[in-house]
This record gives C-alpha cells, structure tokens and sequence, in this order.
C-alpha cells in the first residue's frame, strides 16, 4: 500500500517564520519600512538585536544551499556517454585493419585455419584471432555437442576478444535448426514454420521467436539469422519450402513481424532473409546462379511485404541473398553485390540497420567471382557484414587494397564499423 506523504506542522511554521525574517531585512536594507504602521510601530523599535536576528535567519537560510551548490560544482558526476559517443571513441582508437576484419562474420574453422571443425576454442584460435579480428563468428551443428561444451566454447571465444562478437546460428525452427535438433541441448524443438503459418495464430509465431532466442541467449548466441521473410511461392523452389510462414505475402508478413517481436523481447539480434527474396525462384543459390524475374512493382506486391513488416516490427538486420533481379538491376549482379538493390531497401523499405550478405562460400558468388572482388563489392553496394568468404584473408587484403587504391574511401569503411559498434554496444556485446 502506497503511504500517503505528509508535513510536518513544525517544519513549516519554521519555514514561514525564515521566509518572513528575509523579507524583513530585505525591506530594512532597502528602506521600505513605513515610518509608522498604523500609529503603532516606530522605526526605532527595530533594535540591533532584531537586526541581528534577522541576518542570522538570513544567513540561516543562505548558508547551506550555497554550500552545497559549491560542492556540487565541484563534484559533479562525469558525462555518461551516449551510445554514439562510446562507438566513436572506440573507432577512433580502431586501426584500419581492425575496422576492415570487423566487417566480417566468420565459421570459427576460418579464424584456426582447421580443415576439421572445431568444437573448442583455445589458445589456437586466441592467436587466430588477434591475427583475424574479425566481428563475429557463425556457428553450425558440427560446433555444437552439447550444452556444456557450447558454452564454454563461447565464452572462451568472447574472452580473446577486444571489442566481443557477434555469435551467430541459423535457428529458425524446423528443418534449420543447428541446436534445436540436437536432442543433447535441451532446447525446445519446433515444427516447420509454414506449420506455424498455418495455425494462423500470431501468437504462435511470437512464441517461436521468444523462446528460440531466449534459449539460445543462456547458450552465450547473441544473434539469429532467423526469421525467414521469404514468401514460398514457386513449387518448383527447393530451397525456401516450408522454412517461409506461407504462400500468401499478408499471411508471411503477419507471421515475420510477430516472429520478430519475440526474438526481440528475448533479448537476442534477429535477421531478416533472404531479400529480395528467395520464395519465387526455381535455382539454388548455394549450387549457382539464381535468378528472380520480377519487376520493382511485383517485388512489392509479394516478395517486398513481409520485409517491411519485419523491418516495423523492430528487425536488427536484413541477409541480403545472391539473387540476381534483372528487371531491376539491369544486369546479372547478385542482390547482395547490387548498389541498386541495397539502395533499394535502405532508401525505399526505410531499413537502417545492420545489412549482411549470405554466406560468401555459395557457388552464386564463388563461381563468379574472387573473394577479394565479391567482398570489394559488397561494400561498395553498402552492405556492412560480409558473411563467410571463401578466403578471409584474401577479402580482406581487397577491402584494404581498394581503401589504399582510393576505390573505396576510409570514411566507407567507417561508416559500418561505426553502426557495427554500436550494434554490439546496445546488445551489450561491448560493456
């Protein structure tokens, strides 16, 4: 039960009475004193005691709020810095190699140089690191034994890290589920999203996001490339299916947006994919070139709708997918090496958070172009993480050649590292 606040009596008659002394020694010093008031008081009758009294209460009254504003000024508590502020102040300390290898989320085989996955992260790959320090490392279920294991492994790879990591999985629920599906985690195991879309219950959708990202946040995973925003709509497509809510655009865009609400009320990083989307095509990017053949104003009306629902509801990042969107672009280029394209869902979908490629290591990309180019590319288009290159050493030497070539400016680079940090200081990656 609230109390109710009361005063005391005392306090203010005292009050009264010191308010009252002031005003009379302010009257004295200014002679604003009548010489009589009402026949009955003389100004002799003010004695040098009722003066003495009165500068007493008077300084009574001064005194101490001047002191304690002295104190104050000298005491005062340092500027917290805003979450901009301490972004820069860490980029500026940033040498142009570590903002370049921040651009990048890596497997934790590519940091080690391992040609065997790795399930443990010890002073092999701390060398690996400071050598590679890149933003963030993607997990895949042969990292993944078990509980114990998975968060020690985290740990270690957090702790050899200046700035902290994004630790990423694929999480989605149903058949893309790194950890759900290991029955040696103890996590919750769901059905295939298109199983959620049919239920035509948001709140099932929101319950995906919520407890996929609440328990993988106790695993020491702090980013989800999940959840998908692709429209299952071509039956020939073999690589989206029942990973996408549904057939219908309103239903998926629905879905996505509450899938969205959940992943952030846990508290984890969550990524829209695969934009422009991958629903509408019959080719694999992960086996070559793929191609969506759709007009800007047909993207709109389906494959567009559930990304923009998603980037309302509070989305972190966008995957952008090696699509090419010839209608749009004018040539072959994937959607995640496309100018055109990011521009696109910066300027036209109103995202302005974090943009990331699709794994680097798909033969859309590699059959097409070197890990140098592709990487150049991307960054150049405007996309800020590059997920997975073939060669991470290779990717990054291109960034840097073309920053010393002039190609790409310095101000580029900083640019992303800067909404990169901040990512991580607002997740609390970076304390």
């Amino acid at each position: 039960m609230k109390k109710s606040r009361k005063t005391k009596p005392t306090n203010i008659a005292a009050l009264v009475l010191t308010i009252a002394a002031v005003l009379l020694f302010v009257y004295i010093a200014q002679g604003l004193v009548p010489t009589e008031i009402e026949g009955t008081i003389e100004p002799e009758t003010t004695t040098a005691a009722t003066t003495e009294a009165t500068t007493a209460a008077t300084t009574e009254a001064t005194t101490v709020p001047t002191e304690a504003a002295t104190e104050s000024t000298t005491e005062e508590a340092p500027h917290e810095l805003t979450v901009e502020e301490r972004a820069l102040e860490i980029l500026s300390q940033m040498s142009l190699k570590e903002q370049v290898y921040q651009l990048f989320i890596v497997r934790p085989e590519q940091i080690t140089g391992s040609s065997e996955k790795i399930t443990e992260a010890g002073s092999g790959f701390e060398a690996g690191l400071e050598e590679y320090p890149v933003g963030g490392i993607a997990m895949f279920a042969e990292n993944i034994i078990d509980r114990e294991q998975t968060v020690e492994m985290i740990s270690n790879m957090q702790s050899y890290s200046a700035l902290g990591l994004f630790i990423a999985v694929d999480e989605e629920g149903g058949t893309v589920s790194r950890i759900g599906n290991n029955s040696a985690m103890g996590t919750t195991s769901f059905p295939s999203m298109k199983t959620i879309g049919n239920t035509g219950d948001t709140d099932e959708a929101y319950n995906v996001g919520y407890t996929i990202g609440t328990e993988i946040l106790e695993l020491g995973f702090n980013l989800d490339f999940a959840p998908v925003a692709d429209v299952d709509s071509n039956p020939d497509n073999t690589v989206i299916g029942n990973r996408a809510f549904s057939t219908d655009a309103d239903i998926a865009a629905e879905m996505v947006a509450a899938a969205v609400e959940g992943f952030e009320d846990s508290g984890i990083l969550c990524t829209l994919k695969h934009f422009p989307g991958h629903g509408d095509t019959s080719a694999d990017s992960h086996l070559g070139y793929t191609e969506l053949d759709k007009s800007l104003e047909e993207l709109w009306e389906t494959e567009f709708v559930p990304f923009v629902s998603g980037i309302n509801a509070g989305a972190d990042l966008v995957m952008v997918g090696h699509i090419s969107v010839p209608q749009v672009t004018g040539d072959d280029t994937p959607a995640s090496l496309s100018e055109t394209m990011i521009n696109i869902l910066r300027n036209d979908l109103g995202f302005d958070g974090l943009i990331i490629t699709d794994s680097m290591q798909m033969e859309a990309i590699t059959d097409r172009y070197t890990s140098a180019e592709a990487a150049v590319m991307a960054i150049k288009a405007g996309v800020d993480i590059i997920l997975m290159p073939e060669n991470l050493e290779e990717a990054a030497n291109g960034i840097l050649e073309a920053v010393e070539s002039g190609e790409i400016s310095g101000e580029r680079i900083a640019e992303s590292v800067l909404k990169i940090l901040k990512a991580k200081i607002e997740a609390g990656i970076i304390s």
